[in-house]
């Protein structure tokens, strides 16, 4: 009994003697700061005074809430806006590059900081930070790219300004910087129209890391003030500078614009929120640059139901409409994938005519995926469309009338419907499109009275059932393809003409 009690003593004394070791040591402030370190993430605040698009919410700000979390905590009054890991090839995240502003600077200025490893502490930290030209943080993004062609990234970061100016400021690593400040400023752009990355074909010896590649020049378009027409630009060419390491001007153009009745013109230019949006509420077709229109591609904008729907080459991607804000000649939109939600897509979009409309888009991409379709061009509206020799197998817009179950379904080939019951009493109108989804043909039927509680898009397999009648089949649209849902199907029945 003696010998376990002088037992337990010596193993009381021993464990006091290492936490005095330990607290003396201050080791235990390291481990509660490694916890800190690795537990702590960034405070995510709604920014104010932002003025969004009629409709828009603030969870839409910033878009992407479940990204922003940073590895070491931000200053307080620093608010975060974006935040992109860069990795390495085995996969492990050697750079973080986090974009905020502060609440209480009256200018908005927007900044950037890198947070990267450092050996000589054991931890992360802030290794850099500088400003950028853009003070609207719902339109800000930011991604590499090799902009000059020697596989040296550089950081990009895009948006708007207080005067609704795109700008665009570029950041590049460059041998023989100091530790302090590792990255240079070779492009700061701003301009009253749209700002695009001019990539060219680099050689196969390029992506096998055995030779460089061409620099991409930058292209920035804006008013033409020399000009009467609101729709004159100017397209002002950038090019990378070897010796002074900055882009520079080197060529302007005019572009002219069309005539358009100018009091027309000016009330969709306003300005004034909404106004161009409701300009864009329709069916877009895809103009080809020999001027025919392409019916498999196009683009369908719902302000109201905050969506813009894009098809091409025979798949269907379904975007949240975020933020637009009014430009000079048009609208900047940024949106977001429904079901990828690291897809991101701004529009820069411009009035050509008055059923026509021009298009930028620039991809936002925080992983690497394959986007098929190009979406920059020009695009007619629906409405106007005209007849071409080469017809889609599958259109998405009709001219027909059928019996169902439901009552007297016709389709417009403006891409409205209408389905009328028991006589002339009006039950339900909306919009449609057909389209297809790997070997499908589907209809898509978005009701105009879909209020809250009430689905507002429903999704229909297309089945022929001869004589031109087909079966619609209600199915669900996902990441593993189309899924039938247990409803009855619906019978249509082409109703003849007189």
């Amino acid at each position: 009994m003696k010998k376990a009690y002088i037992g337990f003593s010596i193993g009381v004394f021993a464990v006091c003697v290492f936490l005095i070791i330990v607290l003396a040591t201050g080791v235990w402030k390291d481990f509660l700061h490694q916890e800190e370190e690795e537990l702590l993430g960034t405070r995510i605040g709604t920014p104010l005074g932002i003025n969004t698009a009629p409709g828009a919410s603030a969870a839409q700000l910033p878009a992407r809430d479940e990204s922003l979390n940073t590895r070491v905590p931000m200053e307080n009054g620093e608010f975060v806006i974006a935040v992109l890991d860069r990795e390495s090839s085995e996969g492990f995240s050697e750079e973080q590059y986090v974009v905020y502003f502060y609440m209480s600077d009256a200018a908005g200025t927007i900044y950037i900081t890198c947070i990267k490893y450092d050996e000589s502490s054991g931890r992360h930290r802030r290794m850099w930070s500088d400003s950028t030209v853009a003070t609207r943080p719902e339109t800000v993004s930011i991604f590499i790219q090799d902009l000059i062609g020697d596989r040296n990234n550089c950081i990009i970061v895009t948006g708007m300004n207080g005067q609704n100016e795109h700008t665009m400021t570029i950041f590049r690593n460059s041998p023989g910087l100091r530790a302090d400040q590792p990255y240079r400023k070779i492009a700061e752009l701003q301009v009253d129209g749209s700002i695009i990355i001019q990539e060219v074909t680099r050689s196969l010896a390029y992506h096998q890391g055995i030779t460089t590649g061409q620099s991409f020049s930058i292209a920035a378009y804006g008013h033409d003030s020399s000009s009467n027409n609101i729709l004159d630009q100017l397209e002002t060419i950038y090019t990378f500078n070897s010796l002074s390491e900055q882009y520079q001007q080197a060529n302007v153009s005019r572009i002219p614009g069309s005539q358009i009745e100018q009091r027309r013109l000016r009330e969709l230019l306003s300005g004034v929120p909404g106004v161009f949006e409701n300009f864009l509420n329709d069916l877009w077709y895809y103009v080809s640059p020999q001027g025919t229109i392409d019916t498999r591609q196009y683009i369908y904008f719902n302000p109201d139901g905050r969506e813009i729907i894009f098809y091409g080459d025979e798949t269907q991607q379904v975007f949240r409409w975020q933020n637009s804000m009014p430009t000079r000649n048009g609208l900047y939109v940024t949106c977001q994938n429904q079901s990828i939600s690291t897809l991101r897509r701004a529009l820069y979009i411009e009035l050509e005519s008055l059923d026509s409309i021009r298009l930028r888009a620039v991809e936002d991409l925080q992983f690497t995926i394959t986007v098929s379709a190009t979406w920059d061009g020009t695009y007619r509206r629906a409405r106007t469309r005209i007849n071409t020799e080469r017809e889609s197998p599958i259109r998405p817009a009709i001219n027909a009338v059928y019996n169902s179950l439901w009552g007297r379904l016709q389709f417009h080939d403006t891409g409205f419907y209408s389905l009328t019951s028991g006589g002339s009493a009006v039950s339900g109108n909306g919009r449609y499109v057909f389209f297809k989804v790997d070997d499908h043909d589907l209809l898509e039927l978005r009701p105009d009275n879909a209020g809250e509680g009430t689905e507002g898009r429903m999704v229909y397999k297309v089945d022929p059932a001869g004589d031109s009648a087909f079966v619609l089949i209600r199915v669900r649209l996902g990441t593993t393809g189309v899924q039938e849902m247990l409803e009855t199907p619906v019978m249509l029945t082409p109703v003849e003409s007189d």
